[in-house]
């Protein structure tokens, strides 16, 4: 049986808003993760629903700026919040750029050495995270759903894409979409899974789409004062490659609004309710 510590846990809205450490097998060191639980958890299993944060983000990350736990609570919904990267992994390179290495992990399986041993955040969150999270707390990993911000966002849409039978609902806020086109994904994936570019198609949301749909609607919500907006993130870009597949998008452009947290926050309960509907909990 896996072991957990126990950092800190609080009461919040009638739930527990916790935050853990694990020795992490998939990523050979410590990891971190919050987790809230609703009231109902207190009652039985509860579906649960992957938040992925962004570059320089952590684990307190949505837990403390999203807004999110009076819905869940209200809904029956644990969320599940890991870290962004391994840390402390002592490679050279890994400290000192905000958008490679620790706290930008990307969630791929890195295959370059020496990112291959440590950063491997996608088979963290597809199986060993979810495996720690059944074991430990009260969730129903037949209703499980994902979504994510920029980074994150790129998460689960990639991680939604590639495992639709795994996970059963998914959103992002101002994702990167084409990792594989902007500035952001062609510093990183080269870094970590070599200059081959078919291999970086496998973490390419517009590139996955083309493969196969998601069988329900993605919901993505976008500032339009976003400073990333034009050369990272291209939302464009996915709508065309999911009009090309017939993949249902709901992708909503909001004025005056930005890449931050209060953008985030201004649209959480919309995204709740999003995954609500789709783990038939609305």
């Amino acid at each position: 049986m896996a072991t957990i510590e126990i950092i800190t846990e609080q009461a919040c809205f009638g739930g527990v808003q916790g935050f853990y450490r694990h020795d992490s097998t998939t990523c050979h060191g410590s990891m971190r993760f919050a987790v809230y639980q609703p009231p109902q958890a207190v009652q039985g299993a509860c579906p649960v629903l992957y938040y992925l944060a962004g570059l320089t983000c952590t684990e307190e990350t949505a837990a403390i700026k999203a807004g999110a736990q009076r819905l869940a609570a209200e809904f029956g919904l644990v969320l599940v919040m890991p870290d962004t990267s391994p840390r402390d992994t002592g490679i050279e390179g890994a400290t000192g750029d905000w958008e490679f290495g620790e706290g930008a992990g990307f969630y791929v399986d890195a295959t370059q050495s020496p990112w291959s041993t440590r950063f491997r955040m996608h088979s963290y969150v597809v199986d060993e995270l979810p495996a720690l999270i059944a074991e430990h707390f009260p969730v129903d990993p037949s209703r499980r759903g994902i979504f994510g911000h920029s980074m994150g966002g790129h998460g689960a849409l990639t991680i939604a894409l590639k495992y639709p039978t795994r996970f059963h609902s998914v959103s992002a806020f101002a994702p990167i979409v084409a990792p594989s086109q902007v500035p952001w994904g062609r510093k990183a994936l080269p870094r970590y899974l070599g200059p081959d570019e078919r291999a970086w198609a496998d973490y390419d949301a517009c590139e996955l789409v083309r493969r196969q749909t998601f069988p329900g609607t993605i919901l993505i919500d976008q500032g339009e004062a976003d400073k990333f907006l034009d050369g990272q993130l291209r939302p464009e870009l996915f709508d065309q490659a999911c009009a090309e597949s017939g993949q249902a998008l709901s992708l909503r452009r909001h004025p005056g609004y930005d890449h931050s947290y209060y953008f985030i926050s201004s649209f959480m309960g919309d995204h709740l309710r999003h995954h609500a509907r789709a783990l038939d909990l609305i």
